[in-house]
Order: structure tokens, then sequence, then C-alpha cells
């Protein structure tokens, strides 16, 4: 099989503004990583392990070129001296362990500094997506039905039945392959002019970004909070959010700025989420639990601050498609600035069932970080007695504050 991976640049957005203020504020961090595929029927042959291994161990031979690293330093927020640590950096092979011995047929770790093994989350999901579909099905077959369904989606969007106005294609982690993602961010940003009342502005890929000179688009992740509120043995987990803000806006200041509102549950991060954050942010992100309450919830809490909600981004990013997409638009349309993050839909719709797969921050400085996010069974900690430690810790809060 070709090399999967061609440029470091294949990664998330939100992996480079995460990146920054790891490297700036928590250099010395140390993280776990460990993947889980949540599908049931779903099994990784040896040989698909061995073509896994290897197509790691080629992403792990490529370094940033001197064109790539000059378009990151144009990207506003991006500071220098993040990007002479990229002119250096690379990814290690041995920070791996990939094996057979899961119940799936495949068990990746990956373990070493914050810093090194947050970059490897979304190229090992790219890798093991990739290697599945070429290996377990007719590739062509499959790229086939992707093709035709793209077609259908984009004819949608011009005849006018989806309207969703603003949205960026977040599919990179669940791609079937780099050339049906390439191929939908193409076709899906070309046909802008035909539109009827929606426009494609970006995509999490920074590499396609720069390709296509679309913006490069994302912030944060559960991880920062995770890791920056829980990774501190000091901290009182149940206050995660709150550490995580105020390093972000050390960091970053105005820009950069739509804040994860589910890693330890969105009540709870009302609770952080207080005039001067809600003011700095430009906007919230919803990644988990019912997206219409959640609306309602924040366009409430804005209205509660004094915040005028039209002013604000309200970024759904939750397992969509152009009808979910319409209908929350029209929902919340004119009530605050509605933009979505539309993942494996656009990346990998085909006529077979795609990968649910997860690459996850299981520990942080030898301690258990966890998730309880507005959707039951989104977590993945090891050690229930932290899951259950955490949850007890925020319904004290929730309770007597």
């Amino acid at each position: 099989m070709k090399r999967i991976i061609k440029s470091l640049l294949e990664n998330d957005m939100y992996k480079y503004s995460m990146g920054q203020a790891i490297y700036n504020n928590f250099s010395d961090y140390k993280a776990t990583w460990t993947f889980k595929c949540r599908n049931k029927d779903v099994h990784f042959t040896k040989e698909m392990v061995k073509e896994i291994k290897r197509q790691v161990k080629e992403y792990c031979k490529l370094r940033y070129t001197e064109e790539e690293l000059e378009y990151l330093d144009r990207i506003k927020w991006i500071k220098g001296s993040y990007v002479d640590f990229l002119r250096i950096w690379k990814p290690h092979y041995k920070d791996f362990e990939i094996s057979d011995n899961a119940p799936c047929g495949l068990s990746i770790e990956a373990k070493g500094t914050w810093l090194n093994t947050s970059m490897y989350e979304i190229p090992v999901l790219q890798i093991v997506n990739e290697v599945y579909f070429r290996m377990k099905y007719n590739y062509d077959e499959v790229f086939a039905s992707f093709k035709q369904k793209l077609e259908e989606k984009v004819q949608g969007l011009i005849n006018g039945t989806y309207d969703i106005g603003v949205f960026s294609e977040f599919g990179l982690r669940r791609r079937l392959s780099s050339e049906a993602q390439e191929l939908a961010v193409k076709t899906l940003c070309e046909n802008n002019a035909r539109y009827h009342d929606s426009k494609c502005i970006g995509t999490s890929n920074v590499y396609l970004a720069k390709k296509f000179g679309i913006t490069p688009v994302g912030t944060m992740a559960h991880e920062w909070i995770m890791c920056v509120g829980q990774g501190n043995h000091k901290h009182n987990p149940a206050y995660s959010n709150w550490y995580a803000l105020e390093a972000w806006v050390k960091e970053y200041g105005i820009l950069n700025g739509t804040a994860l509102t589910d890693t330890i549950t969105t009540d709870c991060f009302l609770k952080d989420f207080q005039l001067t954050y809600a003011t700095l942010f430009s906007g919230v992100r919803h990644d988990s639990g019912d997206p219409y309450e959640w609306g309602e919830k924040m366009i409430a809490h804005y209205e509660s601050l004094g915040i005028d909600a039209t002013t604000k981004t309200l970024l759904f990013s939750d397992s969509l498609n152009f009808k979910k997409a319409h209908d929350l638009r029209a929902h919340f349309n004119r009530r605050a600035k509605v933009a979505f993050g539309i993942g494996t839909y656009l990346s990998n719709d085909t006529n077979v069932t795609p990968l649910n797969i997860v690459m996850k921050v299981t520990l942080c400085n030898g301690q258990d970080v966890a998730k309880i996010s507005d959707t039951p069974g989104k977590g993945m900690c090891k050690n229930p007695e932290y899951v259950d430690y955490l949850q007890r810790s925020i319904d004290w809060r929730m309770a007597h504050e």
C-alpha cells in the first residue's frame, strides 16, 4: 500500500492551536493515549495490523518543509517560537505500542510528552481507517459509492433542499481515504457559488486548507480541558473548565476563541463560563447531547449575562448530516450565528458502514483523566473509580454553588 500520510500538515487545525498552548505552558506534561474501536462487529486482521505498523513508521519519517512552516507562520495567532519548534519536531515510533492484543484485533497506545503524543491522534486514526477500508473491501467499488453520494449532497445544496449557511468539513479522523477527503473538500468549495444558501468555508485538515486556499478550522478538543484541568493533581477536577479557559485566554487573549462545553457536562461548564470568558470567546461548540436543548441553554446563558447572543457563534459538530444542519439552522438562525463542522457524513459516506474509532488521552502525568459528556458512554477512562470520583466532584459543585 502507498504511504497514506504524505505531510505532517495532514492534521486537524486544533492540534496546532492546542499544540502552541501546550508548548508555551505545559511542555513538561506527560500523557498516554489509547485507541478504541466502538464498532462491535469489526475485526482487524493480522495483515491489517502489520500494515498499520508500517504506515505509522512511514509517518514517523516525515518532517515539516519550509514551505509548510511559512504557511503556518502566516496564521495570525501562531507565534514564531512555535514555528521554530515545529522546524525540529518529529514523531517518534518508539512512543507507540501497536499489537493485535485486543478484542477487535488492534491495540494502539502512545506514551510520551503531551506535546508529542497530542499530535499522533489524528494521523493514527487516518491510517487505521484507510488500511481497514482498502484491505477489507473492494476499495474501487466503495470509492465509487462515495463519489455518487457526494454528488447527491452537492445537488441538495444547489437546489435548496438543504440550506445550512456556513459550514466546514471536519472529517479527517474518520475519512475513507486521503483521495476521498480531498475530493470532498475540492467539490464542496468549488461549487460554493451555485449553492442556494450555503457556503463551505474551510476544513479541519490543514494540508487541504493550504492546498485549496481555504480556512483551516479548529480551536480546542476535549483533551485540552482534561489535561489542563485534571493533569495537575492539585486541581479539583470539577473546575477543569475554569483552568482550561484561563490557560487559553493567557495564550490567545481574544484570538482563536471557540470554547468546547461538554467535557464534564455543559451545566458544569456554564458555572465557569461567566461574563469575562463569555465575552472573550467568540462562540461555543456542541459535541454531545441534544443540540436543540444545548442551543437554547447557551442562548439563555448569554442573555442572562447581558450579552447579545446574535453576536456569538453556536458551532455544531456532533454526528451531523445536511438534514440535521438544515433543521438546526432553521431553528436558531437570527437568534445566534450558526455554523457547522461536518465530519464522517462528508468524508466517509459510502455503501458500507464507517468505522467508529477514537484515540483518547487516558492518563496525564500518571493520573487518570476522564470525560463525562452530555451523552452517556462517550468517555473511555480505564479506571471506573476515577470516573466515580469525578462525577461526585461535579455533583457536589452543582449542588453547593
